[in-house]
């Protein structure tokens, strides 16, 4: 029951039931009261006693269900909206908040269905709309969760869960500048809202708005002194500006508020292994697998392989874990497992099988549509260096590791000889001026081709060596005349190895270039960021 004073509803609904304690409509409206207060076992109890009552109460088995769900019991609260329905199968309520225990139990698509049911029952229901979005949400549909949240917005302007999830989608389709402008409004219309303050400075600081996304940090641990995520956050602003002792201060912070905090354990980590202390840096780097989104977790039965067991004579399957430049960077710690005695069977990327099945004779290169043959033990290729001890000394560091086709090198030998025809001979310099754009930060070390242009005046040959140029490069490409591009000619990396053995000097943004150009052995300049990722 909607109340302005839920203390002073308390306290009337107890004077009924004192009056008249078989009143379940009474028991009810109390444990509605108690919802409101916060107080969830005794809204239970109320609720339980209204039951008990009257069992064909529709509303207090949909009461009972929302006291269960805010005590994180979503089977049992799901039974209780369930039997709500079972009751007066037209309870949107309870239609709409079951929508929730579904998402909770990760039957998402079941929860998008209890939402659509709960919209055709009551179509102007901003809290359904909000529900929904979050289902959308779930199902990884952020664009129509986007229009979800601005229908629950146009029912209820003053909606600030709902502008502050909207932001969230955004987030997910990096609309950065709109997610600001969401979290600003949720603001406006809570000002206290500390998740708000703190996933805000988050998008700031995406967006190297590095001053102001410490601000909103700020905000939100004034408001809020025991918000772990906030700490955190703080923790990867001083990183960006480089202020690593203060960063760690961050970290500690967040960790002392919440022991299991992965994501401070894992930004952490990284601050370590930009640091160069790797002994810890690379124990915190395991923290990967125990994110919201893990990574690198594989369930196999076959144990885990740290580096404690004696391998020799086993097999040991190693498998990718992120992206292709890391594949191809710590692909060379094979071969130290293979030292060791083992066996080993690798798992890579299907553009970079090609090209990595040459690093030895004795490695068994798969991808991953292949299964892989019987092991005895696993490791996800970030961990090898933890389970190899690896320190500053002890990087892996063979002038290079791997090398191109010896006739795909002949063939573009030939063919570069021939487009650059000159009576001296000129440098010949590869360029990589943006990455994949599906990259979480890509903004932040992609370039256009427009700001390379000055760099093309010089008198070279330049070779562009990705794969992907953009539509927004169009122009500054009709511009660039002395850059050659056989974007349409690279295949997979074996091609672009190849090419790649051609140039004298390769200059990348930070990307798979600068990695299987350094693999090669090849000079290379990487453009990086004012604060660098730490390989």
């Amino acid at each position: 029951m909607p109340c302005n004073a839920p203390d002073d509803a308390l306290a009337s609904f107890d004077q009924a039931i004192a009056f008249k304690p078989g009143f379940a409509e009474a028991h009810h409206n109390r444990g509605n009261a108690l919802l409101t207060l916060r107080r969830f076992d005794e809204a239970l109890e109320s609720h339980d006693n209204a039951v008990a009552l009257k069992p064909g109460l529709a509303e207090a088995h949909s009461g009972r269900g929302n006291a269960l769900w805010e005590l994180n019991r979503p089977e049992a609260a799901l039974a209780s909206y369930d039997k709500a329905i079972s009751l007066k199968p037209d309870y949107a309520d309870a239609h709409c908040n079951r929508c929730n225990a579904l998402r909770d139990l990760k039957r998402f698509d079941e929860a998008l269905a209890s939402c659509d049911v709960a919209i055709r029952l009551r179509p102007n229901h901003a809290q359904t709309h909000h529900n929904r979005g979050n289902a959308l949400v779930d199902l990884k549909r952020p664009e129509e969760a986007v229009a979800s949240y601005d229908k629950a917005i146009a029912i209820n302007p003053g909606y600030a869960r709902a502008y502050f999830n909207r932001a969230n989608a955004l987030l997910v389709l990096t609309r950065r500048e709109e997610a600001i402008a969401s979290f600003d409004n949720a603001i406006a219309l809570r000002p206290d809202d500390v998740p708000a303050y703190s996933n805000r400075g988050n998008v700031r600081l995406e967006l190297a708005n590095i001053e102001d996304a410490i601000v909103d940090f700020d905000t939100a641990i004034a408001l809020q002194p025991d918000y772990a995520p906030a700490h955190c956050n703080r923790g990867n602003a001083m990183v960006a500006l480089l202020r690593l002792s203060e960063a760690a201060a961050c970290f500690r912070a967040a960790i002392a508020l919440q022991p299991d905090y992965g994501d401070a354990y894992w930004n952490d980590g990284l601050r370590l292994l930009l640091t160069g202390q790797f002994e810890q840096g690379w124990r915190s780097y395991e923290w990967r697998k125990q994110l919201k989104d893990p990574v690198a977790v594989r369930p196999y039965p076959q144990p885990l392989w740290l580096g404690e067991q004696d391998i020799a004579g086993k097999v040991l399957f190693i498998y990718w874990e992120q992206g292709l430049g890391d594949t191809i960077q710590f692909y060379r710690y094979a071969k130290l497992a293979e030292a060791r005695g083992a066996k080993i069977v690798m798992e890579v990327q299907h553009v970079l099988h090609g090209l990595l099945r040459q690093l030895s004779a004795t490695i068994q290169v798969i991808t991953p549509d292949e299964t892989p043959s019987p092991f005895d033990y696993h490791c996800p290729l970030m961990s090898l260096p933890l389970a190899f001890g690896t320190t500053l000394a002890t990087i892996p560091a063979e002038p290079y590791y791997l090398w191109a086709d010896e006739k795909m090198r002949a063939m573009w030998s030939a063919r570069l000889d021939a487009l650059h025809a000159s009576p001296t001979k000129k440098p010949r310099i590869g360029i990589a001026w943006s990455g994949s754009a599906d990259h979480h930060h890509d903004h932040l070390r992609s370039l256009t081709l427009a700001t390379c242009l000055p760099l093309l005046d010089q008198d070279a040959d330049w070779v562009c060596l990705q794969k992907e140029i953009r539509d927004t490069d169009s122009a500054a490409r009709q511009r660039a005349a002395s850059l050659r591009s056989f974007s349409d000619e690279l295949g997979d990396f074996s091609d672009t190895s190849a090419l790649v053995d051609q140039m004298d000097l390769v200059i990348t943004v930070d990307t798979s270039v600068a990695h299987l150009a350094g693999a090669m052995g090849k000079p290379v300049w990487v453009l990086l960021p004012y604060s660098p990722d730490w390989r």
